[in-house]
């Protein structure tokens, strides 16, 4: 980068998902989870009264989707119904975030792996008000990579 050169951090507001190469738009929201290990406590009888700290196994937090409600997101619904349905062979999918810049370029990609939705949220209604309804998604995954 030349000196003078501004490089900004891009807005969290442009974003696509993709289910299986499918690119879908239209989200208010995407929770993008975290990922953990928790330490295992170790120690053999002939150390020192220290324990060791072993990496544990990785946990990853589920992806929550938000969106308003139309005739196109009845996809996503029918996804969950799979769940219900036990139809595991068809529910599995696989999931990227991607994080545009200003002009629409693809500048961040997250990938989640074996993804499939745990939770259904239904827009909650009201006749006193005019915000849009919402729905919302809980996906849970096994593995999450940042490949750009």
């Amino acid at each position: 980068m030349a000196v003078g050169e501004r490089n900004d951090p891009y807005r969290n507001c442009r974003f696509l998902l993709e289910i299986d190469g499918i690119t879908q738009a239209g989200f208010s929201e995407a929770t993008i989870p975290d990922t953990s290990q928790d330490p295992i406590e170790y120690r053999e009888g002939n150390e020192i009264p220290t324990v060791r700290k072993i990496p544990g196994l990785i946990k990853y937090g589920n992806l929550s989707l938000k969106w308003g409600i139309t005739d196109s997101a009845i996809e996503l619904y029918n996804w969950r119904k799979l769940v219900e349905q036990g139809k595991a062979s068809e529910y599995r999918r696989n999931i990227a975030i991607i994080l545009m810049d200003e002009e629409g370029n693809s500048k961040s990609r997250w990938e989640f792996r074996e993804a499939w939705p745990t939770k259904y949220d239904a827009p909650d209604l009201s006749a006193k008000g005019s915000d849009i309804a919402i729905e919302a998604l809980d996906i849970a995954h096994e593995g999450m990579e940042r490949v750009s």
